[in-house]
């Protein structure tokens, strides 16, 4: 199941190692636009800092995922790549990371920048509250326009949600759900086996 952050929640937090200081920043990022704007803003505020590193996820399918990584100046797959392997190790999806750092004068070697990029992101997700993403899936459903409105009412009351109702020739409800074979029971029951939901795509929340 992936896991995203609240909008919300933009933790900070920095950590020390041999006189170098790491300061880790997460969001949730829809868009690249977003993820950017992260790394603009660590630009901004550490405006002295020798590198700010980043790494993001976006995209809720694994087929159209967008996934990228920079090292700013640090040696190749020292910086960036470690970030995102530790996002996709925590399951996060449509989340950014950026970590500016500040040298101390003491040299890490290419596994020691590694750990501390990656356990720099790790330490701000786990401050911050990753929440599950629930693969919805959506349904129209054709109804006389008589039993449109007593449909619609017990598709509520079991939990189900009704985005939209049209009403044409027939009336049509858009309905989402988490359990295809649930709703289509209910529906069953509902409309004493008139109804026939048709699946029409699905969402993430």
């Amino acid at each position: 199941m992936p896991f995203s952050l609240d909008p919300a929640d933009r933790p900070c937090v920095e950590t020390v190692i041999k006189r170098s200081r790491f300061i880790a920043r997460v969001c949730r990022a829809d868009s690249e636009d977003d993820a950017t704007g992260l790394i603009a803003t660590a630009r901004r505020l550490h405006p002295d800092a020798g590198h700010h590193c980043f790494a993001y996820v976006i995209g809720d399918e694994p087929e159209s995922r967008i996934e990228r990584s920079g090292d700013d100046g640090e040696p190749g797959g020292t910086a960036g790549v470690p970030m995102l392997q530790m996002l996709k190790a925590r399951e996060l999806v449509n989340v950014a990371a950026v970590v500016s750092r500040y040298f101390g004068g003491v040299k890490l070697g290419a596994g020691g920048l590694a750990r501390a990029y990656s356990g720099a992101v790790a330490a701000a997700v786990e401050s911050a509250t990753p929440r599950p993403r629930l693969r919805w899936q959506v349904f129209r459903l054709d109804a006389g326009h008589g039993e449109a409105g007593r449909v619609e009412s017990e598709l509520r009351s079991r939990g189900f949600e009704v985005s939209e109702v049209h009403y044409g020739e027939r009336a049509v409800l858009t309905v989402a759900c988490t359990d295809a074979h649930a709703f289509t029971s209910a529906v069953a029951e509902i409309t004493a086996g008139r109804g026939d939901p048709v699946p029409v795509g699905h969402l993430w929340r």
